[in-house]
């Protein structure tokens, strides 16, 4: 598989994800606090919302570069 079909075939897979899920979480150590032998830590949950339209472009700029680089010999 070239580079061109690898490419086209990742950007497809993101953009169809960022469809179907419209952003992804994730979880942030903020501070640690160790007072003796008490250890306090907290953890926010951070969102990234995927805009619809960058997930559109990235499915079909990734069908794109996958039809283009199947024509390719």
């Amino acid at each position: 598989m070239n580079m061109m079909k690898t490419l086209g075939l990742v950007l497809l897979v993101a953009g169809v994800l960022a469809l179907a899920y419209g952003g992804f979480t994730y979880t942030k150590s903020s501070s640690d606090v160790k007072i003796g032998p008490l250890e306090l830590s907290v953890k926010d949950r951070e969102t990234v919302n995927v805009p619809l339209w960058a997930g559109i472009v990235a499915a079909v700029v990734g069908g794109v570069l996958l039809v283009a680089g199947g024509r390719r010999s």
